[in-house]
């Protein structure tokens, strides 16, 4: 059997997992909207059907005012267990495991009722928290432990207490946020008293069989965080008031270090699960960047840890464990970690879902059924919209021709994984290489096809997902060789200088600038990530921070930008911050408000705010949008042939990869 360690059950005395594979917990919305829990049991059932060893739902709160925000998902009252029964009984029938994780916000809620052991503000919140009093902290500890009760009583097999990530129980641990002098504050002894008492009472509560998770923020990476002689104290006691598993917290969500996004390395964490390893002898879960079967199968073989959690790899595949046990790795399709579709939407307050598999927390409304009229289908380009089209419709039953100009599969994904920190783009085309070849869609590249060739075909559908073309500069000295467009920068056509200026800070601006700044390390990637960030790998200092030690770019680069305004406002919600970060200690130079004036062998006229400037530079790359490549539809057209257009052809909107997968698999679920 492939991936011996991954895959082995886990035996937790009362209980045996199938294996070491957690699906951790993300919150996805959906227990917040009319129809939700139905919506949730057949998203959580789909995954155990592939297999995973346990499942982990999404943060529930035990009372109002730990909710992530008003009238947000809760368990405080008996009238809920049977929504939450839904879920678990659909998991049930599929031989699966589920633990709910009870969450509560503290600081962090988004509503005026949230609470936490000192009344000090979150960075990231609108919202002052009330400060508890000991009735109060009395009563939460009460609170969790009969939210565990009632989980316990809507078939749940376990709960995941959330003690990390900066949420209310971390919030009491640390000096940063308890700044009481009761008994509840001051010593350490007396600060993990809060968590100490939720596990003990709740395994007085619900006896022996039964699955308690304890997620203990290892590493809080930020001020006035625990050391690694705390992080010890508190596993220790975990373990003796009745835990059965410890799964790993990392960073706090006010924390300026990324933890989960694309440019974290794989498994850049690992180490610190490992360094608790033989501290205490209960089952440690690592988390975080493991993605594939083959890194959770080293995380394992290398003593890292008991169990690995995978998060958003399970709305990117649901079947990634069965295909693991199938020896299919080749078929999964596999988590870039880009937020767009999970935490972006989370945090905006959508139904979360997944880039690369829209179906994902849409399982009741897109499905691909197998179709009953075979079609013959004409797709032209082979970028993210014509391959997942492709994919879908191909798996349904159709007979599909996928047309490419170029000599390779993925569009403009070929230039996203070049750039430093977006290599995982690259997985996203080596799966739809596969689902081309599995589903036998007949894919002919270098093959720019014409109208006459699509009218004499006899194709019963024709899709154009012939993308883009990028927007030229229409001022004096446009077509000076200094003016190259991002295309010809990320395919290595031209050889940028060491003076450049970027046009256009919108995505594709930022990533031309990270791209022309970042130095390849002949050093390990994860303590080049790890220095460049400020994360203490040993974790010998306050919540394992020191000084960063980013590497210098290697060129000067200014990022301009017509409109005013701070830069990256376009950028994703939960990875904006990371890019603009980035950029920043790279000392890259960003002008807004600026006016293209000409370009010419003295440099690049520009005027800001009615100051002119000549920027002696070698280059200007222009990243100032696309238009959406239509001459083929209108062809098509005019000619009286009927052509559906998708992603980029549809809109050119900023590479938006999401939309265009979104809406290629939805045509081709109906087509």
């Amino acid at each position: 059997m492939p991936y011996t360690n991954l895959l082995a059950p886990l035996d937790l005395g009362f209980t045996t997992l199938k294996n070491r594979v957690l699906m951790g917990s993300m919150h996805t919305n959906l227990e917040e909207i009319p129809g939700g829990f139905e919506r949730a049991a057949v998203y959580f059932a789909e995954r155990a059907k592939g297999q995973v060893g346990l499942i982990v739902t999404g943060g529930i709160s035990p009372n109002d005012e730990g909710c992530v925000a008003a009238m947000a998902a809760k368990l405080s009252t008996a009238a809920e267990v049977a929504h939450h029964k839904i879920i678990t009984d659909a998991v049930h029938a599929e031989d699966g495991k589920i633990c709910m994780q009870i969450l509560h916000t503290g600081r962090y809620g988004y509503h005026p009722k949230s609470v936490a052991p000192s009344p000090l503000q979150a960075p990231i919140n609108f919202f002052k928290p009330r400060e508890l009093n000991h009735e109060d902290i009395l009563r939460t500890i009460d609170d969790y432990v009969n939210c565990a009760v009632l989980a316990k009583e809507a078939g749940y097999d376990g709960v995941e207490i959330m003690g990390s990530e900066g949420y209310l129980i971390n919030q009491f641990i640390a000096r940063r946020t308890n700044h009481r002098t009761d008994e509840w504050g001051g010593d350490y002894e007396n600060r993990i008293k809060f968590p100490i008492e939720i596990v003990r009472k709740t395994r007085e509560a619900l006896g022996e069989n039964f699955i308690i998770i304890y997620r203990l923020s290892m590493l809080d990476l930020v001020e006035d965080g625990s050391t690694w002689e705390e992080v010890v104290i508190l596993a220790k006691e975990i373990e003796k008031a009745g835990a059965t598993l410890i799964n790993t917290g990392i960073g706090w969500h006010e924390a300026r270090v990324p933890t989960i996004a694309t440019m974290v390395p794989r498994k850049a964490f690992v180490w610190v699960t490992k360094k608790l390893k033989s501290e205490v002898k209960i089952p440690l879960i690592a988390v975080n960047r493991i993605n594939t079967p083959e890194v959770g199968d080293d995380v394992i073989g290398d003593g890292c840890a008991d169990m690995v959690s995978m998060a958003r790899p399970f709305l990117a595949d649901p079947e990634l464990v069965l295909k693991a046990m199938e020896n299919r790795s080749d078929e999964i399709n596999t988590c870039i970690a880009c937020n767009q579709a999970c935490l972006d939407h989370t945090f905006q307050m959508k139904i979360s879902s997944c880039l690369v598999n829209p179906r994902a927390c849409h399982e009741t409304a897109l499905n691909y059924h197998p179709t009953q009229n075979p079609k013959n289908i004409a797709v032209v380009g082979a970028g993210p919209a014509g391959l997942a089209f492709a994919h879908v419709a191909a798996m349904r039953g159709h007979k599909v021709t996928l047309y490419e100009a170029s000599d390779k599969l993925g569009g403009q994904f070929n230039l996203a994984k070049v750039i430093p920190g977006k290599e995982e783009y690259g997985e996203t085309i080596r799966y739809f290489q596969k689902m081309m070849e599995k589903y036998q869609v007949h894919v002919k590249l270098n093959h720019r096809v014409t109208s006459e060739a699509l009218k004499s075909a006899g194709h019963d559908e024709i899709i154009l997902a012939n993308g883009i073309v990028p927007r030229t500069l229409d001022i004096p000295g446009a077509d000076h060789p200094k003016v190259v467009n991002y295309i010809d920068v990320l395919t290595g056509n031209v050889s940028v200088g060491k003076k450049v200026a970027i046009i256009g800070a919108g995505g594709i601006g930022f990533d031309v600038a990270e791209y022309l700044s970042h130095q390849y390390h002949d050093e390990d990637t994860i303590l080049t990530f790890l220095k460049e960030w400020g994360v203490d790998h040993e974790h010998k200092t306050v919540g394992a921070l020191q000084r960063a030690a980013p590497a210098p770019s290697l060129r000067e680069i200014y990022l301009l930008k017509r409109s005013t305004g701070k830069h990256g406002a376009s950028l994703g919600k939960t990875t904006g911050w990371i890019h603009k970060a980035s950029l920043a200690a790279k000392k890259v130079i960003m002008l807004a408000d600026v006016q293209y004036e000409k370009i010419d062998d003295t440099g690049f006229h520009i005027d800001i705010k009615g100051e002119k400037q000549i920027l002696d530079v070698d280059h200007i790359v222009v990243c100032a949008g696309q238009l959406s490549s239509r001459s083929l539809y209108d062809e098509l057209t005019q000619s009286g042939i009927h052509a559906h257009l998708i992603g980029g052809a549809f809109e050119a909107v900023e590479l938006d990869a999401k939309s265009a997968i979104h809406q290629a698999c939805s045509l081709a679920a109906g087509v």
